[in-house]
């Protein structure tokens, strides 16, 4: 299996920290709204590398985290006059909502960044002993020319690089480029108590000190959006293996950008769009279909045509995987024609796990599935052995499922149907049974109704 390594910049064989097992950790989001489709695009493209690995028979321990403290969920809950936990406990109930949807499965661990302060702690204590850090008035810097290997990742030189775009100039600095790893309070932000005084940690010490916590301090894969190679990943490498003394992951992946009709996705150009907005137009096993039509490094292009194509895409495999759930096929044994057409299943099983096993080619892949779409709908009949009708139904099941998609098609809630699982949330809500009321509301989404608590009560619809 060939994995393209940003840190090489080429493909290379895949070969884990330990055998049969694969450490993998994927940047979650940052919850102060609604996940947008950008964020979904790394969501579905690992959650798929993460499906192939099991399904070559790899334990994979899979740890992706919520970032619940930045100042963009401290600005939400100052705008809202409630405290930033608020803030990130709701939108992660609504992020998981829609991974949900999306057929995003659960992490092994989901951290959370708030819960693991203790760890950012000791580490950054860690990295002022052996001279990485230093102190100043509360705050708290990492020395980048300490660390040799920095900009390994991005190819960047230090040198070349000028304070600007997300660099804070600061006279408190030994260098412009020294970043932050520990910030002092400031009234209206949450803090915790820590040796240079109360305050919260920068970003980039949180995913280093959770993939330590979670999967050790040697992973295998660190995957991410690409807008995170620099400063984000080069950060955590610097920390890491600075704290660690030891290479911090094996290899790195990084999915393309995602634009929307050919311009980049932006709030201020008003094309930027939430998973939940798209789940109003289409059903977002459609979404995932789509942001796997393309290679995960290449650039992505959002449009209401390419949605289209990928939905009439995947109703041709749902339309055949229910045919052929209707086909019962008969007692006779494979005849020699049949066993020709199983070589032929055979031959497309080894051309998408060829395609899955080239830097993950879900483009290629979903090409192997459609043509054993139509080697069943030609081939595969009410007169067919049951043996052929067998296989090749369990065959396209299986790799839809590598892939995420999910080829029964649910049937449709009837409106009676949706107002009692309704009548039972609010019950539970009530009750103070929280979990049972997300559980009801994750049901109702994952079947396209989307629930909305007004002051008048409960409403719905469908998406």
């Amino acid at each position: 299996m060939k994995l393209y390594n940003t840190l090489s910049r080429k493909k290379e064989e895949f070969v884990p920290v330990e055998e049969g097992k694969v450490r993998m950790y994927v940047c979650g989001p940052t919850v102060y709204n609604y996940i947008h489709i950008g964020n979904a695009r790394p969501m579905i493209v690992f959650d798929t590398v993460r499906r192939y690995f099991e399904y070559k028979g790899y334990d994979v321990n899979y740890v992706s985290n919520f970032t619940d403290v930045d100042d963009k969920i401290i600005k939400k809950a100052n705008e809202e006059g409630v405290p930033a936990s608020v803030i990130s406990e709701r939108y992660i109930k609504e992020a998981q909502t829609d991974m949900a949807g999306l057929n995003v499965k659960e992490a092994t661990t989901h951290p959370k960044a708030t819960e693991e302060i203790d760890g950012m702690i000791e580490m950054i204590q860690t990295l002022i002993d052996k001279g990485y850090a230093y102190a100043v008035n509360g705050t708290v810097y990492y020395r980048t020319r300490k660390f040799e290997g920095y900009g390994k990742l991005s190819k960047k030189n230090l040198d070349d690089l000028s304070a600007g775009i997300r660099i804070a100039v600061s006279d408190e600095k030994e260098d412009p480029m020294d970043f932050v790893l520990w910030k002092p309070k400031k009234e209206g932000e949450p803090s915790w108590p820590s040796p240079w005084g109360d305050g919260r940690p920068g970003w980039h010490i949180e995913c280093s000190v959770m993939s330590k916590k979670y999967l050790g301090e040697e992973i295998d894969i660190h995957a991410g959006g690409e807008d995170l190679i620099f400063p984000h990943h080069e950060n955590e490498i610097a920390q890491s293996e600075a704290a660690n003394g030891k290479p911090f992951a094996k290899y790195w992946l990084h999915n393309g950008f995602l634009n929307i009709d050919n311009v980049k996705m932006s709030k201020s150009l008003g094309n930027f769009f939430t998973v939940r907005e798209i789940s109003e137009k289409y059903d977002l096993q459609v979404l995932r279909f789509f942001m796997l039509s393309a290679h995960y490094r290449s650039p992505l292009n959002f449009s209401a045509d390419l949605m289209a194509a990928s939905k009439n895409g995947l109703e041709r495999i749902l339309t055949a995987v229910e045919r052929l759930d209707g086909i019962q096929g008969t007692d006779l044994p494979v005849s020699d024609a049949e066993k020709e057409v199983m070589a032929q299943v055979e031959a497309l099983v080894k051309k998408f796990e060829d395609s899955m096993e080239d830097d993950f080619n879900t483009a290629d892949a979903v090409s192997a599935i459609f043509e054993l779409v139509k080697l069943a709908n030609v081939h595969v009949t009410a007169e067919s052995s049951s043996d052929l009708a067998e296989a090749v139904r369990s065959t396209i099941k299986k790799l839809c499922d590598v892939l995420g998609i999910i080829t029964e098609r649910e049937e449709e809630l009837l409106d009676e149907d949706i107002e009692k699982l309704i009548e039972e949330r609010q019950a539970a809500r009530k009750a103070k049974n929280f979990a049972r009321a997300d559980e009801i509301r994750d049901q109702l989404a994952s079947q396209g109704i989307l629930l909305e608590d007004t002051r008048e009560g409960v409403k719905w619809k469908r998406a």
